[in-house]
């Protein structure tokens, strides 16, 4: 057994250099790797905050399926992705599904309250459409209109400190430019405005837009009675007179 072992003295580190080669091998086949050459995942949730904010909504979806990793840090990713299929894109099919993939990932997330209200009325909308709206009752659907508006209320409010600054920059950019201001509280009269309906566009939504809160829908709908039904609903490329 002595002659044996004197005639291969390389033989343990030949076997510690091939033990070595294998391990390099299989971590460059890992399949995270790939993941350097790609741009971080909060990266692509913030480009995607910013297709968002700019209207560009397919764009901020993708970026935000991008980066989706299935880890509960993505929860509130689900839940950005969920309010724009639910507000902008009208596919309360799609908002449920990352409804629940936010309660799945943080049960007792800061959003957990109001993800369960809007399932429960994004449900009641899927099986309204599905059912030719036989199941729900005009005091039902009354309830939920109540309901949904409360609840953007509220989301709206969490963005008021963000949309306050934004105000704040645009009066300092018009003092900057010898620009008078118009005196707070006081709104500027003139014709009634109007809005050419575009994919995503909601009463709440051009409530927001035009008068910085939810609560106007009423009056838009009141202006447009002829054109828009008791449910609010649009039509792509209708015509709405903004009070």
């Amino acid at each position: 057994m002595a002659e044996r072992d004197k005639s291969h003295p390389f033989r343990p580190v030949r076997h510690a250099v091939c033990s070595l080669l294998l391990l390099l091998i299989a971590a460059a086949t890992l399949p995270g790797c790939d993941r350097l050459v790609t741009p971080p995942a909060h990266q692509a949730a913030k480009d995607a905050d910013a297709k968002a904010a700019s209207g560009d909504f397919l764009a901020a979806i993708n970026l935000y399926e991008k980066a989706l990793d299935g880890s509960a840090g993505s929860a509130d990713i689900h839940y950005s992705l969920a309010l724009l299929y639910d507000d902008k894109m009208n596919d309360p099919l799609n908002a449920l599904h990352h409804f629940k993939r936010y309660l799945t990932l943080a049960p007792t997330g800061r959003h957990a309250a109001e993800v369960k209200k809007f399932m429960k009325r994004d449900e009641l909308t899927v099986v309204t459409s599905l059912s030719g709206d036989s199941v729900v009752t005009r005091a039902e659907a009354a309830r939920l209109r109540n309901e949904n508006l409360s609840l953007r209320k509220q989301v709206d409010e969490r963005n008021a400190q963000l949309r306050t600054a934004a105000l704040a920059e645009k009066a300092e950019a018009r003092q900057k430019k010898g620009e008078k201001s118009p005196p707070p509280g006081k709104k500027q009269k003139g014709t009634p405005r109007s809005h050419v309906v575009q994919p995503g566009d909601t009463l709440y939504s051009l409530s927001r837009k035009y008068y910085d809160s939810p609560e106007r829908w009423k009056d838009i709908r009141a202006a447009n009675s002829k054109s828009v039904d008791s449910a609010g609903k649009l039509k792509v490329g209708q015509t709405l007179t903004i009070p």
